[in-house]
């Protein structure tokens, strides 16, 4: 497995490998869960947000940063974070790892990368990452806490009208 910085190359691979990945939660998590008119107005166009939000996934002059796993001639994962000087604080924004690629280390190494990168900086005293807190996103918390991030209870609510 190679890791190396997100080229503009990459980013349909990226996308791709997003809606892949989380596909499950918006459609079968999130969308019952939430009822229809909840998840129009918040996630109706969730494949349409990660071509947007990945567009800028990697932008240095911004505090933005990603890189990308390989095996071999396909992407394996990928990891976006950011780097906020002023406030001396770092965010995992974004890890994804193929399915048929998880369970192998990636995640874990994707998140040990970008840790490293943060900590380079000199400039980030304290990190954060956000997931969710159901089914779907259990891996992940497990990923984060094996790290010794500290999970902090936190509840969103949203009706509709």
């Amino acid at each position: 497995m190679d890791i190396r910085p997100v080229e503009p190359a990459d980013l349909p691979a990226l996308v791709d490998l997003a809606c892949a990945v989380f596909g499950p939660f918006y459609l079968d998590s999130f969308r019952p869960l939430a009822g229809e008119i909840v998840f129009a107005n918040r996630h109706g166009d969730w494949q349409e947000d990660y071509r947007r939000h990945l567009a800028g996934v990697h932008d240095p002059a911004q505090g933005r940063y990603a890189a990308v796993a390989w095996a071999g001639d396909e992407v394996a994962g990928f990891a976006g974070w950011v780097v906020q000087e002023a406030e001396r604080h770092g965010e995992i924004d974004i890890v994804a790892v193929a399915p048929a690629r998880r369970r192998h280390g990636i995640g874990r190494a994707l998140v040990e990368h970008a840790l490293r990168e943060i900590k380079a900086t000199g400039v980030v005293d304290v990190v954060s990452v956000g997931t969710g807190g159901d089914d779907f996103h259990a891996p992940a918390r497990a990923l984060y806490e094996s790290f010794g991030f500290t999970p902090y209870p936190h509840v969103n609510y949203t009706k509709a009208l």
